[in-house]
C-alpha cells in the first residue's frame, strides 16, 4: 500500500500552477515557432512574433504568460492501492495548492473564479474550487493532469448532439468561424465524440492534455478513425485563413485532438473545446517519494525573435489625440500608443452604463479618452502593474453605443473581433476599436509606465485604472468607417491558400 502526504499533494499540486502560469510546454512553442518561419500575413506573423517573445519573457522572469491565469481544471487518476496520510478529503488538498499558488507572493496570480455565478458573482478570492476529474485505477500511485484555462477560449466551447448520419468535419467547419478570435488562434482544437453530452465535452477537455504532435501523426499516417479526422480538421480548419489572432493567414490550429467513446445508436454527440496560445497544463505521478519536482525548460529551447518598432507602426499621442486623427486611420493599420490609457471590462462597463441610464455623473471624464478591456494581475515586487493583456472585447459590445454616444469616449482596445452591433456603434460614432494581441500579455505590460485606480476599486481588477502607456503595440482593428481586419484578412487569406492548393 503505497502512502502519500497531505502535504506532497498541496505542494505539487501548487508548484505546477506556478510552473505553468509561466512556461510554456516546449511542444507548444516548437509549434509556434514552426508556423511563424512559414506564415506570410505580415499581421500574423507579427501575433506570433510577440506570443514567442512574450513566452521567453515570462520564463526569465517567472511572472505570468496571460493575465488571465484560468480555471483550474485537474484530471486525477487514483491507484486502488494508495492511502492518504492527512486529515484532508483529496478534493480539499487539491483546492488548498490551487489557494496556494494562486497566492504565492513571488509570483500572484489573477483570481478568476467567481462564487453564485447567476447572482452576486462574488470573487472567492484565491481561484478555488478547482473543476476535479477522479478516476479510480489499478495501482499504486496518483496520476495528475493541472491545467489552468482561460476564460476566453473556454468561452468558444462549442456542442452539439448530430444525427448519426451527420458528418463531424462539416459541424466543425461550421462551428469554428463562429468562435471568433476571442480563444486566441494559434492553439488547439479538443474534439470530443460519443458517449453523452457530458461525456463528449469531458474527451474533448482531456483530449487538450496531449502533446502537440500532428506532424509526427503526418509522417507516420492515420491508423484510427479519430487519426483520419485529427489529419483531416488540421488541414480543412487551416484552409479557413482564419489565422493567427484572426487576422487572416495560414495558421489557425497548431493540432487537433479526438478522443472518442461509444455511444448510443441514435446519437452522436461532437464537442470542440479550443486552448488558447496561453496553453498551460502539467502532468505528474506521486508514488509516496515526496513532492513533484518539474525541471524547469532551458531558455536556449525558446527561439531568439527580435521584435520592436520596424518603423512601420505610427507613434499616437493619446493625451493630444482628436476625433480627426482617428478618423485618419485605416483598417489594418498598425500604431504605438503614449500617454494615459483608462481601463474598464465587464463589471466596470455595467456599472457605468447604469449610472448613465439613472442620469448619474460618471466618476471618469472619457472625452476624447480610449478605453482598455483589461483586468490586470497583481504587480510584484518593483512592477508597476502585473502582465496586462486584453480580454474578450464582445463581451463588451452591449456597452458600446452607449459608451460611445453618452461619454465622450473616441476609441476601445481589447482582444479578437468585435460583433455586427458594436461594428454599426463604432462607425455611427466615427470611433475606433484597436486590438493587441492576446498571449502577450507580459509583453504588453513592460510598455505601462504607471498604474493607479482611479474608479470602481471594490472592483478589484474590474476597476477603472490610469495607465500610462509607453509605445504599446496596436491594430486598427475596426476602422471609423466600419471596416473590420477579422472580417477582410481571412477571407483574403482563404482565398490566397486555395489558390496554393489549386497550383
Amino acid at each position: 500500500m503505497t502512502v502519500i502526504r497531505q502535504d506532497d499533494v498541496i505542494q505539487s499540486v501548487a508548484d505546477a500552477l506556478q510552473y505553468i502560469s509561466y512556461y510554456h510546454p516546449q511542444d507548444f512553442v516548437e509549434a509556434v515557432h514552426e508556423a511563424y518561419q512559414r506564415e506570410e500575413s505580415p499581421a500574423a506573423k507579427d501575433a506570433m512574433a510577440q506570443i514567442l517573445v512574450n513566452s521567453r519573457m515570462s520564463a526569465m522572469g517567472h511572472r505570468p504568460i496571460c493575465q488571465d491565469t484560468g480555471i483550474v481544471t485537474v484530471f486525477c487518476k487514483v491507484g486502488m492501492n494508495v492511502s492518504f496520510e492527512g486529515d484532508m478529503s483529496l478534493t480539499d488538498m487539491i483546492n488548498e495548492g490551487v489557494r496556494r499558488a494562486y497566492n504565492h507572493p513571488d509570483n500572484v496570480l489573477r483570481a478568476s473564479v467567481l462564487s453564485d455565478p447567476d447572482g452576486k458573482r462574488a470573487n472567492t478570492k484565491d481561484n478555488t474550487p478547482a473543476v476535479i476529474h477522479y478516476d479510480i485505477v489499478p495501482g499504486g500511485t496518483v496520476d495528475f493532469q493541472v491545467a489552468a484555462k482561460g476564460g476566453g477560449s473556454e468561452a468558444k466551447s462549442k456542442f452539439a448532439m448530430l444525427n448519426p448520419s451527420d458528418s463531424v468535419v462539416d459541424w466543425v467547419l461550421e462551428q469554428v468561424p463562429k468562435m471568433g478570435a476571442g480563444w486566441c488562434p494559434p492553439g488547439m482544437l479538443g474534439i470530443g465524440i460519443g458517449g453523452t453530452a457530458e461525456k463528449a465535452m469531458l474527451l474533448a477537455k482531456e483530449s487538450l492534455m496531449e502533446s502537440i504532435d500532428i506532424h509526427e501523426l503526418k509522417a507516420r499516417g492515420a491508423q484510427t478513425r479519430s487519426e483520419e479526422l485529427r489529419l483531416e480538421l488540421f488541414e480543412k480548419v487551416n484552409a479557413l485563413g482564419i489565422g493567427a489572432q484572426g487576422l487572416g493567414g495560414l495558421t489557425t490550429v497548431l493540432d487537433v485532438k479526438v478522443y472518442d467513446t461509444p455511444t448510443h445508436a441514435a446519437n452522436k454527440p461532437v464537442a470542440i473545446i479550443p486552448n488558447c496560445a496561453a496553453t498551460r497544463h502539467a502532468h505528474f505521478v506521486l508514488d509516496g517519494s515526496g513532492p513533484a519536482h518539474l525541471e524547469a525548460p532551458k531558455l536556449e529551447n525558446w527561439p531568439e525573435i527580435a521584435w520592436g518598432n520596424d518603423g512601420k507602426s505610427k507613434r499616437v499621442n493619446l493625451d493630444s489625440i482628436t476625433p480627426e486623427e482617428v478618423q485618419s486611420w485605416k483598417s489594418g493599420d498598425t500604431l504605438l500608443l503614449n500617454g494615459k490609457l483608462l481601463t474598464g471590462r465587464d463589471a466596470a462597463h455595467k456599472r457605468m452604463v447604469d449610472m448613465i441610464n439613472r442620469g448619474e455623473a460618471l466618476p471618469v471624464d472619457f472625452t476624447n479618452r480610449f478605453i482598455y478591456y483589461v483586468g490586470p494581475v497583481d504587480p510584484v515586487g518593483d512592477e508597476v502593474v502585473g502582465p496586462a493583456g486584453p480580454t474578450t472585447a464582445t463581451r463588451m459590445d452591449k456597452f458600446t453605443r452607449t459608451m460611445l454616444e453618452k461619454t465622450g469616449l473616441i476609441g476601445m482596445v481589447g482582444k479578437a473581433e468585435r460583433g455586427d452591433t458594436a461594428i454599426d456603434a463604432i462607425r455611427d460614432s466615427k470611433a475606433v476599436y484597436l486590438m493587441a494581441v492576446g498571449g502577450a500579455a507580459y509583453l504588453v505590460s513592460k510598455a505601462i509606465r504607471k498604474s493607479r485606480v482611479v474608479a470602481f476599486e471594490d472592483l478589484g481588477m474590474e476597476a477603472i485604472y490610469e495607465f500610462e502607456v509607453e509605445d504599446m503595440p496596436v491594430t486598427v482593428a475596426v476602422d471609423s468607417s466600419g471596416v473590420s481586419v477579422h472580417k477582410t484578412g481571412p477571407k483574403i487569406w482563404q482565398a490566397k491558400i486555395a489558390l496554393k492548393e489549386e497550383a
